[in-house]
C-alpha cells in the first residue's frame, strides 16, 4: 500500500495557497515503524496568516463567505460529501495507513466524514432563532450568528471523522475555520484540504496548519483574532489549551476522553450484548474516547460472561492496518511503552490477564502493537479502573445490584459515555439518568456511530456538544433583539 500511495503535499493551506514552511516533520506508518512521508511544521507566523486569512475571509475581504447565504452554504456542503465520496479509495488508504486502523474501520471513518458533510449541508438554512412572548409594544427575536473565525484542534485517532465534525458544523454556521491537526496522523486531513480547495470554497474560509502541538497548537490557542475555540484530546492538553484561550475570553469546547462503563446485568440479551462489548473496546485498538473500557456484570452471570469473552478475546488478531484484521496498531513508540508499562504494573498488583488476543505472523517487528487483553480481580479504585489507557484493554468488574453498579459507573472522573444491557424498563430510565455522562446507550453502544447525537461529557471527559444539531447550534452565539413599536 505505502507504495501505492500519493500523500498529500507537506505544506499548509493558508488563505487559500499552499504554503511551504521552514521545516517539516516526518510521518511513520505506525503498522510499520517507518517514515512514509513529512508534513509541514508550521510556527506562530504560519498560524498568524491563517487567522488573518480567516479573518478577512469571515468579514467579507478574500472569498466573500459573509455574503454567502445559508442555501448556498449548505449546498457546497452536500457537493463536498459528494466529493468525499468520490475520493474514498485515496481518503481510506491514508487514513489506514497513517493511523494502522483495520481499512474496514478507516472505510467507515471515510464515510462518517462525508455523512457529516451532508447532515450539516441539510441543516445549514434550518439554523434559526426565536420570537419571545413580552411588552404589547415591543417585538423581541433572538438571532443566532456565527462567532467568526473558529480555531479547531483535532488528534490522531480519527482525523477524518473529527475533520468533519468540526469543519462542517462551523461552516454550516458561517464561520470560518483555521484547523491544527495532529502531527501525528493527519494525511487524510491534508488531502481533504486539497479537496476543498477544487470544490471552489474561498480562499481562507478554511486554513490547515499541520506542526507540533507546543508550537502551531499553543500558538492558534492563545491567538487574540480567534473568537471561538475546539479542541479534542488529553485533559492534560485540554488545560494548557483551555487556559490559553481565557487570555482572551474565547469560549471552547473540550473533548477531553473518557474511561466508560458498559453494565450487563442478569437479564440482558448476551448474544446481542457481546460482540459490542468486545467492538466497544477493540476499534481502533481502543485508541478511542468512547470506548467501553469497563465492564461491570452482575455476579451470577460473571462466570458465564468471563468465559463467552475470553473465548473471543483469544480468537481476536492483531495485523497491519492494510491486512483489515481485528485490531491494528498504537499509535506510536510513545503510546506503546506508556500502555505496557501501565500493564506491567497492573500485573505486580495482582490483576489476572483472563485473556488476550494474537499478533499475525508477518512484518510486524517494528510495529507498535499491544494485542487486546481482558483483565480480571482489580481492586477498587485501581489506576486500572480510573485512567484512559487508551488501549484494546477491557477491565472488569463484578456487581451485586443495581444501586453498586450505579455506584462503579460513577466511581470515576470522566463522564463521556456508557451502555446499559437490560430488559427491565424501569432499570434501563433510572441508570440512564443516574449515570453521570453525556452519552447513555440501551442494549446497544455506539449507535452506529451516532453523527445526528449531540457528543460531549462531563467532568474531566470536558465540556460543550458536538454532533447532531446541538453542535450546529455551538457554533453559533445568540443576539436578542428588542424592536419598540409604540
Amino acid at each position: 500500500m505505502m507504495e501505492q500511495l500519493e500523500y498529500p503535499r507537506e505544506q499548509a493551506l493558508i488563505g487559500g495557497d499552499w504554503v511551504t514552511t521552514q521545516a517539516t516533520l516526518d510521518i511513520e506508518t505506525p503498522s510499520y515503524g517507518k517514515v512514509i512521508t513529512r508534513i509541514a511544521r508550521s510556527q506562530a507566523a504560519e498560524v498568524d496568516s491563517a487567522v488573518k486569512a480567516a479573518k478577512l475571509a469571515f468579514a467579507g475581504g478574500i472569498g466573500d463567505w459573509s455574503s454567502w447565504t445559508a442555501r448556498r452554504r449548505g449546498e457546497w456542503l452536500m457537493a463536498f460529501a459528494a466529493a468525499i465520496e468520490a475520493d474514498c479509495d485515496r481518503l481510506a488508504g491514508l487514513e489506514c495507513i497513517d493511523t494502522g486502523k483495520p481499512m474496514t474501520q478507516a472505510r467507515g471513518d471515510i464515510s462518517a466524514c462525508a455523512r457529516y458533510f451532508r447532515f450539516y449541508g441539510g441543516a445549514a438554512d434550518k439554523l434559526h432563532g426565536e420570537t419571545i412572548p413580552f411588552e404589547n409594544d415591543f417585538a423581541v427575536m433572538t438571532l443566532r450568528e456565527p462567532y467568526g473565525v473558529c480555531a479547531q484542534i483535532i488528534p490522531w485517532n480519527y482525523p477524518a471523522q473529527i475533520f468533519g465534525r468540526c469543519v462542517a458544523a462551523a461552516l454550516a454556521a458561517g464561520n470560518t475555520v483555521v484547523l491544527k491537526p495532529a502531527e501525528d496522523a493527519c494525511l487524510s486531513v491534508l488531502r481533504l484540504a486539497e479537496l476543498a480547495v477544487t470544490q471552489g470554497l474561498p480562499p481562507g474560509v478554511l486554513n490547515v496548519v499541520p506542526g507540533l502541538g507546543s508550537e502551531a497548537g499553543a500558538a492558534l490557542s492563545r491567538h487574540p483574532d480567534v473568537d471561538h475555540l475546539s479542541f479534542t484530546g488529553s485533559p492534560e492538553t485540554g488545560t494548557l489549551v483551555t487556559q490559553a484561550a481565557a487570555e482572551h475570553h474565547v469560549p471552547v469546547t473540550m473533548e477531553l476522553g473518557g474511561k466508560s462503563p458498559q453494565l450487563v446485568f442478569a437479564d440482558a440479551d448476551l448474544d446481542a450484548a457481546l460482540p459490542f462489548l468486545v467492538r466497544g473496546i477493540i476499534q481502533n485498538a481502543g485508541q478511542t474516547c468512547s470506548a467501553g473500557s469497563r465492564l461491570l456484570v452482575q455476579r451470577e452471570i460473571a462466570d458465564q460472561v468471563l468465559e463467552r469473552l475470553a473465548e473471543r478475546f483469544t480468537a481476536l488478531r492483531c495485523d497491519v492496518g492494510e491486512a483489515d484484521a481485528d485490531c491494528g496498531p498504537l499509535i506510536n513508540a510513545r503510546q506503546k511503552a506508556k500502555l505496557e508499562a501501565r500493564l506491567e504494573a497492573a500485573a505486580r498488583d495482582g490483576i489476572r490477564t483472563l485473556a488476550k488476543g494474537s499478533l499475525a505472523e508477518s512484518e510486524l517487528a517494528s510495529g507498535y502493537f499491544v494485542v487486546p487483553r481482558l483483565l480480571t480481580d482489580i481492586p477498587a479504585g485501581h489506576d486500572v479502573l480510573q485512567e484512559e489507557l487508551f488501549g484494546p484493554i477491557l477491565a472488569v468488574q463484578v456487581f451485586e445490584d443495581e444501586a453498586e453498579a450505579l455506584a462503579q459507573a460513577n466511581a470515576t472522573d470522566f463522564g463521556l459515555c456508557a451502555g446499559i444491557w437490560t430488559r427491565d424498563g424501569g432499570r434501563q430510565l433510572r441508570l440512564a439518568k443516574g449515570i453521570r455522562s453525556g452519552q447513555v446507550f440501551i442494549n446497544n453502544y455506539g449507535a452506529a456511530g451516532g453523527i445526528e447525537l449531540p457528543f460531549g461529557g462531563v467532568g474531566r471527559s470536558g465540556h460543550g456538544r458536538e454532533k447532531g444539531f446541538e453542535g450546529l447550534r455551538s457554533y453559533t452565539r445568540i443576539k436578542t433583539v428588542a424592536l419598540h413599536h409604540g
